[in-house]
């Protein structure tokens, strides 16, 4: 990627992300690739059967001494709230009901949220159009990290402890970043989430409640699956900004490994975008991917030139901002 000037300690470029051309590419070469955009029905499926075996969960840790509530938080309840946060990302994109029904995808969202125990969905939405728009933007993706985490979190501990802290950072920055205004449907989450959040208190007691909460925070921090926040836009080769992942992993995250492949079309459900990869697959092999998620965890922490600073920033113009 030309035209790139070092400011601070992020890479700084003043061109245009690259998906947008890359997009154009292929569909001038392949425009049956239009024929995978549109809602994934098979989507609400999953995702009412993963917040079924969420409930199931609680019901039967309701009476678990202590460790094992945290045991199995970490090694499957947790597994399966990140795992919805992703089902999450995919709604979004209004690929649970398709463009249409915007507003049934809102409100399916609310509903995939109730596991993680914490209001998200609603946030999300807002701040992620952004980041698909402004990729690397200054002061609009909020994905970026902040110059206080680029500057202190640096050595291998430390980095460490920023992954661990990755669910705070992701809470609190938008409120430093890039802050707005609180939307009639981020109050709708809240008080859904945590009437239900009582309700099962109420019912069932205290823990269920710590093992949907402290799951989401085990493995939305440092855990295996959370590999892909890193390996997604951190610059692990120099003037890439967007890395793809085809492994196994994929199975429990709706294929967000495949982030080139979102970002060039983020209105095709992840369950499709392999047949992307497949069908423009000379596009996608000549760009830098990786292997494994925790490998890249490993590098992303004792590599000395690896950081939160990883990053490409991007100056952007605020076009059809919404």
């Amino acid at each position: 990627m030309g035209n790139t000037v070092t400011r601070g300690d992020f890479e700084w470029v003043y061109t245009d992300q690259p998906h947008t051309q890359r997009r154009k590419e292929i569909l001038a070469k392949y425009p049956e690739i239009k024929t995978l955009m549109g809602p994934d029905h098979q989507l609400k499926w999953i995702v009412l059967g993963m917040v079924f075996a969420q409930l199931v969960a609680c019901h039967l840790v309701r009476e678990l001494p202590w460790k094992w509530v945290l045991f199995w938080a970490y090694a499957f309840g947790g597994c399966v709230n990140h795992s919805l946060t992703l089902a999450i990302h995919d709604i979004s994109h209004n690929v649970a009901f398709g463009n249409r029904q915007a507003k049934w995808n809102r409100w399916f969202a609310v509903l995939a949220n109730l596991p993680i125990g914490m209001p998200y969905s609603a946030s999300f939405k807002k701040y992620h159009i952004d980041h698909h728009r402004y990729l690397g933007g200054d002061t609009l993706d909020v994905d970026i990290p902040t110059d206080f985490e680029g500057w202190f979190f640096c050595t291998p501990f430390r980095k460490f402890l920023w992954l661990v802290l990755q669910p705070l950072f992701y809470t609190l920055r938008p409120l430093y970043v890039n802050p707005k205004p609180i939307s009639r449907m981020e109050v709708c989450n809240a008080a859904v989430q945590f009437s239900a959040d009582f309700a099962l208190y109420y019912t069932w007691g205290l823990k269920p409640i710590v093992y949907l909460l402290s799951g989401s925070v085990f493995c939305l921090g440092f855990h295996p699956i959370s590999g892909h926040f890193i390996a997604e836009h951190y610059m692990f080769s120099r003037g890439y900004e967007t890395y793809s992942y085809y492994g196994p992993l994929n199975f429990l995250t709706f294929n967000v490994g495949y982030h080139t492949e979102h970002h060039d079309f983020p209105s095709i459900p992840g369950s499709k975008l392999p047949m992307v990869t497949q069908m423009a697959s000379e596009f996608y092999d000549r760009l830098p991917q990786h292997q494994s998620w925790t490998h890249v965890l490993w590098d992303f922490i004792f590599e000395e030139e690896l950081g939160p600073y990883s990053r490409i920033k991007r100056k952007c113009l605020l076009v059809n901002k919404s």
